[in-house]
């Protein structure tokens, strides 16, 4: 197997895993989705997406021992069957859906949000409680996008972040949420010919970068304050989410 060997590829790649390294290991929230981004930049997304699935893996499995105890168990316990949802119908419908429309209106969501968050102060709100409809309907929105686009951050969030939870709890539960969430794409993504030998051994020429990026993620969430942890929550996510509207909107022109 011989891995790519463009170093174009790996100037955009390495940033790229980095950054996902460090949302893996919790810090960030949606830093994961400028894995996929960044690396389409030298390669067809296509291509990025089936290197990048099996680092996303390897990060789960350290991010995993390293939050091992922490998590909401009531919120995965909503969120995880409708993911599984999400992916049956991402898988169901995949040659039908276009990604722009996707990314467009996760990003029309996402900005909605974040604008909500700073115009109503929610910042001085108490902590949401779950909420069944709610999560169900947030778990299968973050499963569909996150097997057609790799963007179930934000929907994700969308739930999660008003409920408050210490930096570590959130952390972690969203860790065992991905984690489980990309297990279960391996078997449609290989069914859908997402890897092959170049991508699989390039994936683990990266693996180093993953290993150490998502170390430091897991370092950063226990040491930055919890008002902190959420405002570089929060502005990413609106990074992202007009990221987002803008890629969709030029797709749909």
């Amino acid at each position: 197997m011989t891995p790519i060997t463009d170093p174009w590829f790996y100037a955009a790649a390495i940033p790229a895993v980095f950054f996902v390294g460090l949302s893996k290991g919790g810090f960030g929230g949606t830093f994961a989705m400028l894995g996929v981004p960044i690396m389409a930049l030298v390669i067809s997304p296509l291509q990025a997406a089936g290197i990048m699935l099996p680092i996303l893996i390897v990060m789960d499995v350290v991010a995993l021992l390293a939050y091992r105890g922490q998590a909401d168990w009531k919120c995965l316990s909503l969120l995880l069957p409708a993911a599984v949802l999400g992916i049956s119908i991402g898988w169901a419908t995949a040659a039908y859906v276009r990604d722009t429309v996707v990314l467009f209106l996760i990003g029309l969501m996402s900005l909605a949000f974040v604008a909500d968050y700073v115009f109503k102060q929610r910042k001085a709100v108490h902590a949401s409680s779950h909420n069944v409809p709610k999560g169900l309907f947030w778990g299968t929105v973050a499963g569909f996008t996150s097997f057609i686009s790799h963007t179930g951050g934000p929907p994700y969030q969308m739930y999660t972040l008003p409920l408050r939870m210490a930096p570590v709890l959130f952390a972690g539960t969203a860790v065992i949420f991905f984690a489980t969430v990309n297990a279960i794409k391996l078997v449609p993504y290989f069914y859908l010919g997402q890897f092959d030998t170049t991508n699989l051994s390039t994936s683990v020429t990266l693996f180093p970068v993953a290993l150490v990026a998502t170390l430091i993620g897991v370092r950063l969430v226990r040491i930055v304050n919890v008002k902190t942890f959420y405002a570089i929550i929060y502005v990413f996510m609106g990074l992202i989410g007009a990221k987002l509207t803008y890629d969709g909107a030029v797709g749909l022109l």
